[in-house]
C-alpha cells in the first residue's frame, strides 16, 4: 500500500473523528435526552478511536524511521550506524505489520461503507425526462415494472406523491418501499436502479411508425430515521395547498397537501397523497431526510477520494444506465454491457437477474479497488 494513500485515508478519518468527538460533547445531545442519537455517535466514536490509536502508532514509527535514517546518513560512528541499521529493520517490520492491519481495517471497510445502508428501506423517485408525453407514459410503465417486482420479492410500497402527466402517465412519482427477503434489504437491491432509463419505441401517437427515444430518471435513496438526520425546523419553509390528485371532496377542498423547502440546501419536497396535513408533513420530512442524507454521503465519498463513479451503484441521476428497446425486445444495462432479450418478462417485474449481475459486478470492482491498495 502506498504510504501517501494510507496517510490520506487516516487524515480523512481523523477529521471525522474530531467531528464525532465534538458531537458527543454537544449539550443539545447530552441534555436533551436524545439517547438514541447519543448511542449512535458513541458507537461510531469507539470505532474511530481504535483507528486513531493505530494512526498514532503509525506516526511514531514513521518518526523513528526518520531518526534512524538520519543516523545512518550523518553519523560517523560505525557502532551507532550498526545499531541504527538494526533498529531500522525492526521499524520497517513494525510498519509493515501496521500497514497490513490498517489495510484490513480501512480499505476492507470500503465494503462496509458501501453496504451500511443496504439493509434500509428506500425512497424511490421516478421522474419524466426528455420525450414529453411519451416520457410520462414510460414513468407509468416503469412504476408497473417495479410494483410487479415488489410482489415477487415480498416488498411493500406506499405512494408519497404523484404528479400526473399532460395527457396520460406521470411526471413524477415518489414511493416508500419497505421489506426484506433472502436477497437482502430494499435499498441494497434497488440502489442499482438509480440513473437514466432510456426507452426506444414507437409512440401510440406516432402516425408514421417512427421510433422515438425518451428518457426518465430514477433516484433510489436510503430511508433515514429522524434520530439519524437532525433537521432544524427553522431551516424549513412549509407551504400548504389543495391536493390536485384523486381523493374525493375532502382532499380537493382542504389545504392538506404540503410543500417543504430546506432553505440551506434549496431542496423541495411535496406530499399530497394523505387526507391529513400532518401525515403529509411526516412523509415529506421522511423524503427530505433521505435526500439530505444522500447529499452528505456523496460529499463524504468525495472527501475520502473513493472513486464511486467506478462502481455500478453511483446513484448519479445523470448517468444513462439502461436502454429498453421495444422493436428489438431487448433490455441493455450499459454499466455491465449486458443485454437481455426478454423485454416483456423484464417489464413484468423479472428484474432480479440483472440486479444480481450488478451486485456481482460491484463486489468485483470493490475487490479490485482493495487489490490496488495491497502492500
Amino acid at each position: 500500500m502506498k504510504k501517501n494513500s494510507l496517510i490520506n485515508k487516516f487524515e480523512v478519518i481523523e477529521k471525522e473523528f474530531q467531528k464525532i468527538s465534538n458531537s458527543i460533547l454537544d449539550p443539545k445531545i447530552i441534555y436533551n435526552r436524545n439517547q438514541k442519537k447519543y448511542k449512535i455517535y458513541l458507537k461510531k466514536y469507539r470505532i474511530l478511536k481504535n483507528i486513531m490509536d493505530i494512526y498514532e502508532k503509525y506516526k511514531k514509527k514513521l518518526s523513528s524511521l526518520q531518526e534512524a535514517n538520519e543516523i545512518l546518513k550523518n553519523d560517523s560512528d560505525p557502532e551507532m550506524k550498526e545499531i541504527a541499521s538494526l533498529e531500522k529493520n525492526k521499524i520497517l517490520e513494525d510498519l509493515y505489520s501496521i500497514e497490513k492491519k490498517s489495510y484490513n481495517i480501512l480499505f476492507s471497510n470500503i465494503n462496509t461503507e458501501e453496504n451500511d445502508d443496504d439493509h434500509r428501506n428506500a425512497i424511490v423517485e421516478l421522474r419524466s425526462g426528455t420525450g414529453g408525453d411519451e416520457a410520462c407514459l414510460f414513468v407509468e410503465d416503469i412504476l408497473r415494472m417495479y410494483i410487479m417486482y415488489f410482489k415477487q420479492v415480498g416488498y411493500k410500497y406506499e405512494i408519497i406523491n404523484i404528479q400526473k402527466g399532460g395527457i396520460k402517465g406521470y411526471k413524477e412519482i415518489i414511493l416508500n418501499v419497505s421489506g426484506n427477503n433472502i436477497k437482502g434489504g430494499v435499498y441494497g437491491n434497488l440502489k442499482f436502479e438509480s440513473g437514466v432509463h432510456r426507452v426506444q419505441r414507437i409512440p401510440k401517437t406516432e402516425s408514421q411508425g417512427r421510433i422515438h427515444t425518451s428518457a426518465i430518471t430514477v433516484a433510489v435513496l436510503p430511508e433515514i430515521k429522524d434520530i439519524e438526520m437532525d433537521i432544524h425546523l427553522s431551516d424549513i419553509k412549509k407551504d400548504t395547498f389543495r391536493s390536485s390528485g384523486s381523493g374525493g371532496q375532502h382532499v380537493n377542498k382542504t389545504e392538506s397537501a404540503v410543500r417543504l423547502t430546506h432553505l440551506p440546501s434549496k431542496i423541495t419536497v411535496e406530499c399530497q397523497e394523505e387526507r391529513s396535513q400532518h401525515k403529509n408533513f411526516e412523509k415529506a420530512m421522511n423524503v427530505l431526510r433521505s435526500r439530505l442524507y444522500q447529499n452528505e454521503m456523496e460529499k463524504q465519498s468525495k472527501e475520502r477520494s473513493i472513486k464511486r463513479k467506478s462502481l455500478v451503484s453511483t446513484g448519479d441521476r445523470s448517468v444513462k444506465i439502461r436502454t429498453y428497446n421495444y422493436p428489438k425486445k431487448r433490455v441493455t444495462d450499459h454499466r455491465i454491457h449486458k443485454s437481455m432479450h426478454d423485454l416483456t418478462g423484464f417489464m413484468n417485474g423479472n428484474i432480479q437477474e440483472i440486479i444480481d449481475f450488478l451486485k456481482f459486478f460491484e463486489k468485483k470492482q470493490i475487490n479490485n479497488l482493495n487489490d490496488h491498495y495491497q502492500i
